[in-house]
């Protein structure tokens, strides 16, 4: 089947909007399950996508939702969840266990990113892994998938065979843009390593994997996914210590990873190539936090 990245109902329970981050399509994927009424949603985009994502939940007729999971602490994750509350009415807040100290003070994700973050004061559920969230009878098993961020968690729907994987594996917009997840202030190479493994082992327990940055991937695509995510990760990694030691300027980090891993991408191009220059600008931070550079 390869990718789903158009908005919709896409198995028996789950619905894939698009969050329009930076006001741009196929940048973030908000995902919301249903099951008899009731409603999580996965995230949340920043505060200028909330209307958007109103609409469409009002359109697929899954407004308002009861549940908000926060799949980690991250501002492109977390940012909207006051707009969202606002325009939706109030709902449940879970995230990781570790993602709480974040959520009530994003101090030190404004001050990596640049992004404020509205604190959250109420009540947080707590999660670990193997946790279990009762969806009025839909059964949804949490596990942690640390690595991205010590926060970072996935969701297994075993009904549907599918997991919900937030940035925890990696961003892969399409067959020819992809990154991995090295970002500040928080990787950790060992835990990231264990979340590979992790997930490898889970090949015979899951369909598909519904991704942050972007959409559902299955088939042929996954098995791919699943064999070369790791080596993938190192190439990368790798490839940035060398360049940096070459010439630390973001253009030359981002001209070399569009040329090395990414020359098809219709999304990064020479001509269009200040996303990428964000982007290795936070990969870059990743490193640096990490002691790798």
């Amino acid at each position: 089947m390869g990718q789903i990245n158009d908005e919709g109902k896409f198995n028996e329970n789950t619905y894939l909007i698009d969050g329009m981050l930076f006001r741009l399509s196929g940048t973030i994927a908000i995902y919301v399950i249903e099951n008899g009424g009731e409603r999580m949603m996965f995230d949340t985009s920043e505060p200028l996508s909330a209307r958007k994502i109103i609409k469409k939940l009002k359109e697929y007729d899954l407004f308002p939702i009861q549940k908000l999971l926060l799949t980690h602490s991250h501002w492109d994750h977390v940012q909207g969840w006051e707009k969202m509350k606002k325009l939706n009415g109030d709902f449940e807040i879970l995230a990781s266990e570790n993602a709480i100290k974040h959520l009530r003070d994003p101090g030190i994700m404004n001050d990596t990113f640049g992004y404020k973050i509205p604190p959250i004061e109420g009540d947080i559920t707590p999660l670990k892994d193997g946790d279990i969230i009762d969806l009025n009878g839909l059964e949804l098993k949490v596990l942690n998938f640390f690595g991205h961020t010590q926060d970072s968690i996935a969701v297994l729907d075993e009904k549907n065979r599918n997991l919900f994987t937030g940035d925890s594996i990696m961003y892969k917009w399409d067959l020819n843009t992809m990154a991995p997840v090295i970002m500040p202030p928080e990787f950790n190479e060992s835990d990231l390593v264990k979340t590979f493994e992790k997930l490898r082992n889970m090949r015979g327990d899951i369909d598909s994997v519904s991704m942050a940055h972007f959409g559902v991937w299955s088939g042929e695509d996954l098995d791919k996914l699943l064999d070369e995510q790791q080596d993938f990760y190192f190439k990368v990694k790798n490839s940035l210590i060398q360049w940096y030691s070459e010439n630390p300027s973001i253009e030359y980090l981002a001209s070399k990873y569009l040329e090395t891993y990414i020359p098809n991408s219709t999304i990064h191009t020479k001509e269009n190539i200040i996303g990428l220059h964000l982007l290795m600008s936070w990969m870059e931070g990743g490193l640096k936090t990490s002691g790798f550079i």
